[in-house]
Formats: structure tokens, sequence, C-alpha cells
């Protein structure tokens, strides 16, 4: 795994600011390739300071080996991202105490006009060639990075003409319980013949019942939907064409489906006895929750186009998330009968435009500019499928973002940045009328439009060509989750035009600290304060199942530290650890008074690792995560308590040649009982989860 300090803007929708790449002779810090999706800068000098973690595919293959969650394997490598819940929801599993916003391709995944929590599962990992991940709230890629930008880069085409192709095939089971077995296979073509590449997959997976440390069945999340007693489908593919020089014109497509098969139901736990909701058989009520994704792309470079570099993307996405039902209160309404049953749906369709154009080498090669705008269309709605009634109306954001960012040499030691970003967005609703369960009151529909700059700096100072310090502000832009402020209105006359908890959350970041590479070793430290005066926080309602919106004023700092240490050739021993604390405005008098919970920020956490290679076929991975325990507090009482928990997984790779890759890996090695962190902070009897007890899985992977 690699981490930079790296630009991180207002445009800074980045594109590929290598770590220090084309830097100065004096400047020696290894160079990190980070694509153009991700930062739009071109290749440059420095750029604005911030951190940068990429997930290598040696990272995400050593990962895969011991989980296939996604959420699990980037946990275990950003000790600032929350614990995974194991689950199809991805709730509470926030980045720097705030959501990140999830990518392909440089394709927006998370919808914050509804935010269902399930953008973590919108493509099968088999696709993916590397995750880059830009930490800390910023407005570089326009809404919704409220925690950062997590963006996944698909299979690239072979450098060379021919064919590649890789099989994988892999299962799992638990050690202790039953109905555990799991089981996919993943099939890759990579082509490349002159002008033209072309890169193709599809993947099936059979997951079976998760059991906890005691071989109890884990409890199904019937609500927000499991990973547990699911299959899920993907089909991918990327047609490149090269001309005129270096010109590409490239086409992506992936299509995701994920289906629970709906034959668990849980028994509710006892938090107070410590014991978790489990699993018996029995077919859930309704259609089992589903996940459907389409990601599309087109892509267009032209590198040399007025003495700079050009950069387009057309976008599309649109994902159905299907919730699991019930005769919940909030659905129940005298004109549908008595004793209600329904479930809901998020339908949300996403459209966009990028445009950028960057020129280097001004002012004696000291000077690099980079100018564009971004243009988005993001449709959302909540339905009940069974009674046709719409829990969130229609809703309707159109913005656009001019934007301008500046990189400047003074020194050959000195990278100065600086840029704006123009937010431009109209939230657009029709007149609706909420479900009874909230009055069946009647807001007056309208628009309401917000505009707002956004301005970014900062400063990476090469103090030799081995050690840096940086520091750096920005302002970060993102919506509230608009569809759960507007279904929970209660009281009549409400206009949407009016309404205040509409408003965008704005933050104001900073971050400082200072990096070391060495030889063999490498070290990073660095400090975050994110503020917002109208922040947006996550409030559990038990009864319901559901999490409201309180817009409070919100205070989030933290440590993060990083170092990596080779030994020897072939072993390599990797350190992180983080610190997060997060307060808001509970009581509206103006002062950060109260502890974010679970739902809102990551514990403090340590993760350690050990990489080693034995000899040319034998390799080995071990590493360690521990959670540290927290007290929460509410007003100046306590509220919640998290107990902490640690856990060991490992995995044995050996290479045998033209058999292919064999890999055996163990996740939650000492098979430790533990209850996962939303649950413990923000949960109720009904979703009191137990994480996995220990699970061995078997690898093969063939590249020919």
């Amino acid at each position: 795994m690699s981490f930079a300090v790296r630009p991180f803007a207002l445009a800074l929708a980045l594109a590929g600011v290598a770590h220090a790449a084309d830097q100065k002779v004096a400047v020696e810090l290894r160079r990190i390739e980070v694509s153009e999706s991700t930062l739009r800068m071109p290749q440059s000098q420095g750029a604005l300071p911030t951190t940068i973690t990429v997930i290598t595919s040696e990272d995400l293959r050593q990962q895969l080996a011991i989980t296939p969650d996604l959420s699990d394997a980037i946990g275990n490598l950003l000790p600032s991202f929350a614990p995974s819940t194991q689950k199809l929801s991805s709730r509470g599993q926030t980045l720097r105490g705030r959501n990140p916003l999830y990518m392909i391709d440089g394709v927006p995944q998370s919808s914050p006009l509804r935010n269902g929590s399930r953008d973590a599962y919108t493509i099968d990992p088999a696709m993916i060639e590397r995750i880059e991940i830009v930490e800390g709230s910023n407005s570089m890629q326009g809404l919704g990075a409220a925690g950062g930008i997590i963006n996944i880069i698909t299979k690239q085409a072979p450098k060379q003409d021919g064919v590649r192709q890789e099989v994988t095939v892999n299962t799992s089971a638990p050690t202790r319980g039953a109905n555990g077995l799991g089981y996919g296979a993943a099939y890759l073509l990579g082509w490349r013949s002159g002008a033209f590449d072309l890169v193709a997959g599809a993947s099936w997976r059979k997951r079976g019942m998760y059991s906890d440390a005691k071989g109890r069945l884990i409890g199904v999340d019937g609500t927000q939907g499991d990973l547990m007693d699911s299959v899920s489908t993907d089909g991918f593919a990327k047609l490149g064409y090269d001309f005129a020089g270096a010109r590409r014109l490239q086409l992506t497509v992936n299509r995701f489906d994920l289906q629970g098969n709906g034959d668990y139901t849980a028994v509710p736990g006892d938090m107070a006895s410590n014991l978790p909701t489990t699993s018996i058989r029995g077919k859930q009520p309704g259609d089992a929750p589903r996940n459907r994704v389409l990601t599309s792309s087109l892509d267009y470079r032209d590198p040399a186009l007025a003495g700079g570099e050009l950069r387009a993307q057309l976008y599309h996405q649109k994902n159905r998330e299907l919730f699991g039902g019930g005769r919940f209160a909030t659905f129940q309404d005298p004109a549908y009968g008595l004793n209600v049953f329904d479930q809901s749906q998020n339908v949300s369709t996403k459209d966009g435009a990028r445009l950028s154009w960057a020129r280097r080498g001004l002012l004696d090669d000291k000077l690099t500019l980079l100018a564009g705008a971004d243009g988005y269309r993001d449709t959302t709605f909540q339905e009940l499928t069974h009674t046709g009634r719409h829990w969130v109306p229609d809703s309707t954001y159109t913005g656009w973002a001019p934007f301008l960012q500046a990189e400047y040499w003074p020194l050959e030691s000195l990278s100065l940045s600086g840029g704006l970003r123009h937010e431009h967005g109209t939230l657009e609703v029709p007149t609706f009328r909420t479900l009874a369960a909230y009055n069946g009151v009647t807001v007056q529909g309208g628009s309401t439009s917000f505009s707002k700059t956004l301005p970014n700096v900062g400063a990476v100072w090469y103090l030799t060509g081995r050690l840096n310090l940086f520091a750096s502000y920005a302002e970060g832009y993102t919506l509230p989750d608009v569809g759960r402020v507007l279904r929970a209105i209660n009281q009549p006359g409400q206009n949407v035009a009016d309404f205040l908890d509409l408003k965008p959350v704005v933050s104001d970041n900073r971050e400082a600290g200072a990096e070391y590479a060495g030889d063999r070793a490498g070290a990073r430290v660095s400090y975050y304060v994110s503020r917002s005066r109208l922040g947006s926080v996550l409030v559990f309602d038990a009864p319901n199942q559901v999490y409201n919106v309180m817009r409070q004023r919100t205070a989030i700092s933290g440590w993060e530290a990083r170092a990596n240490w080779q030994p020897f050739d072939g072993t390599r021993l990797d350190a992180s650890f983080a610190i997060n604390r997060g307060r808001s405005d509970r009581n509206g008098d103006g002062q950060v008074d109260s502890d974010l919970d679970g739902a809102n920020i990551a514990p403090n956490r340590l993760n350690l690792s050990w990489t080693q290679r034995w000899n040319d076929a034998l390799s080995s991975y071990l590493q360690l995560s521990h959670a540290y325990s927290r007290d929460f507090a509410t007003l100046g009482r306590r509220s919640a308590r998290f107990d902490g928990y640690s856990t060991a997984d490992a995995y044995l790779k050996w290479h045998s040649g033209s058999a292919g890759d064999w890999t055996l890996g163990v996740q939650n090695l000492a098979n430790r009982q533990f209850i996962n962190y939303v649950s413990q902070t923000v949960g109720d009897d009904d979703s009191y989860f137990a994480g996995r007890g220990r699970v061995v899985s078997l690898t093969w992977q063939q590249a020919f």
C-alpha cells in the first residue's frame, strides 16, 4: 500500500498528480501513480497537500484472499475508515468522521439525495485494478465527498499487442457453524491489437451464512440488506481506441447485481445480556433485499490541444436499492388496511459531464494551470413497492461548477498550490404528501438554489530529498440526505424553497503534517480538523429501524500516523494508527457538547501487518487490527459504550507456475468473539450483530 501527500483541491477533481512527479532533481521522494479520474491536475511537481492512499493490485489480492468484502479490505488498510458491518449496508462506515464519495473510474456511485449506504457494493472486486483514496472533506469531485473520495480503478488492457486471460476460483467456510459454504468464480480477458484494446470480465459469487466465533448463525439484516445468503453477478467491458497520435477514446460499462435469497430470518438478541442477534431458517416476508447498479462512461483525452492537455468524460449511473420489508409503524396507513406490510426501494439516476484543460511549463517551467467545469444531474426517489406510495418524492439536483487551479514552484524545494471552485446547484422537488405516520401533511414543492465559492490553498516544503512538511486548507461541499429530511416533515405549511434543513453542508478543513521516505523505511504523520456550522448527523430511530437527519454544528479532528520498514529483502512491516474525535451541538446552543456516535465517526484504531516472501514460490501475510474502547456522552451524560476488540488474519500463497497460484486464507485467525462497532454504539436488540468467527478460504488463480 502506498501513501502520499497530494493535491486535493477545489477543482482538483483531479487526475494524476504522481507523488511529486517530475519534481526537481533535489526532490527524491518516491513517486506514486494516481489516475486522471482521481486527480485532474496532470502529472505535476507537487500540488495541494493532502493524504492520498493507493491500495495497489497486490494489496487487493492480499485482502481478497482473506475476505471478499471490499469494505473490510479498505478498513484493514486505512485506520481512519470505520470498521465494516459485514452487511450489504455500509452505514456507519465513515472516513475521517464523514461519508466518503465512492466512484468507479471517476463516475459517482454515492447518492447524496437519498443515501442508501449501498455505494460500497456496486462492482465485484475481480474487476478492480486498484483503489485510490483521497482522505478528508473536499470539493474536488463536486457533491458527496464529505469524508473524502474512494475511487475504484477498473482493470486495464495489456500494454503490448496480444491476449491476456485470468481465471479465479475460490471457496470459503467457517470453522464453526453450519450452512456457511461460499464459492465463486471470475474470468477476465485483456486484448490489444494496434490502436484498439479491450478488457472484459464476468463474475459469479454465492455467499453462505456467516457464523460467529461460537458457531451461532449471525443475524440477517432483513431491513438494510445482507451479504449473507446471497448471489451476485457482474459483467464488465472497457473498449479503447488510440488515434491521431496520443488521442484516446474509451467506453466503459459495468453491470452489478446482488440478490439476497431470503431463506433466513433474524431472532432478536439482548444487548443487556450481551446476546447477539441470530438467524433461523425461514422465508423472509416480501422480496429479499437486492442491489442493481449500471455504471457507464465515455472518456476522451487529447494531450496536445492548444499547448495543453484536454480531458473529457460523459457518464451515466443508475442504481436500484431494494430494502427488506416489515409492518413498521412508518408504513401504517388506514387507507391501505390494518397492519400494512411494505418495503422500500431507492431509485437513483445520475448523468454528468466533466471537462478539464491543463497547461504546464509556464514561467520557466514553474507554473501549471488547470481550468475546467463539471455538470451533473441527479434524480432520486424512494418508493414503497407493495402499495405504490412514494416515501421520498422525485427530487432532482442539477449543478455545474467551473474551477481554476494553479501550482507554482517559487523554489526547487517549495510547492505552492491554490484554486477556486464555484458550485451552482438547484434542487427541485414537486408538491408531495408525506406518509400517514408523518401526519400525512402536504408539502409545497418548488426549487431552491445554492451557490458557493470553495477555495483551497496549500504548501509542500521539501526539507531534503527524503523529508517534507505540508499544510493545507480547503472547503468541502455536499448535501444532507435530502430524502431523509423530506420524508420526515410532519408539520403543515412547509415549503421546499424555505426549508432550512435542505441547505448544503459546507466544511472548513485543515491538515498539516510531515512525510519521510527512505530506502527501506517510510513514515507519515498528520493532524486534521474539519468543522461545519450546519452539519448533518444521523440519529437512529430504533422502533422504525431507520436513521433520521439532524442538522447540527459539528467539529471533527484527528491524528493519523503510518510507517513501513523493510529490514531485509522480501520482508515488509507496516503499522498505521488513527485517533478520531467528533462532537456536535445537540441542544442548539452554539456549543459542540455531545460526542458523535458510531454511525458518524470511527473508533481509534491500530493496524499492523507483516508481509514475507520466503522464496520465489512461497509467500505469507499476517495482519492484526485493534479497535480501541470508547465511551460516548450526550450533553455530559454517558449515552453509549464501545468495548473494543482485536482481530487477526493471515494467508499463505504458493506460486506453482503452470498450475497457477494457490492461496489459503484465514479471517479472524484466533476466532475472537465480538459485536461489530455500529451495533455496539447505535444498535438495538434487533440489530445487535456479532462479527464473523474464523473463516478459511482457498483461492486458485491462473493467468495465461
